[in-house]
């Protein structure tokens, strides 16, 4: 069964959240069909510890103000890697290194990509620039 369209919503908002704080490479992954716990593995990155956890401290808001609350959050310590949980959305947010050691997105290739709308929004053709 794919991930619910809640669980999409939510990821939705972490990956908005993750590009406002100027996280790269964010992947939705619906994993909902090998793994019971989750829905949906969002992954993004960043180059320095400050800004993981400024990344991680904008979802978490953002994701607070649409009334969904964490269950657990791993990794602040050292802020390499930061592992957030909302159950039907786990959300990794690794420093570049981490990302490209792991590669969660390979170990996880068998799960379908969750579409997600990103980067500048062009104006409607018929609105005043």
């Amino acid at each position: 069964m794919p991930a619910t369209d809640h669980a999409c919503h939510l990821a939705q908002i972490a990956a908005t959240a993750a590009e406002d704080k100027l996280a790269t490479d964010i992947v939705a992954l619906d994993v909902s069909e090998h793994l019971a716990l989750t829905d949906i593995f969002l992954v993004a990155s960043a180059p320095n510890e400050r800004q993981i956890s400024s990344i991680v401290d904008e979802i978490e808001e953002k994701l607070h103000g649409a009334g969904v609350k964490r269950v657990r959050r791993e990794g602040d310590r050292e802020a390499r890697w930061v592992l957030i949980d909302f159950g039907d959305l786990v959300v990794h947010v690794q420093h570049q290194e981490e990302r490209t050691f792991y590669q969660l997105e390979r170990l996880w290739r068998d799960c379908p990509a969750v579409p997600l709308t990103l980067g500048p929004q062009d104006p409607p053709a018929d609105s005043p620039r």
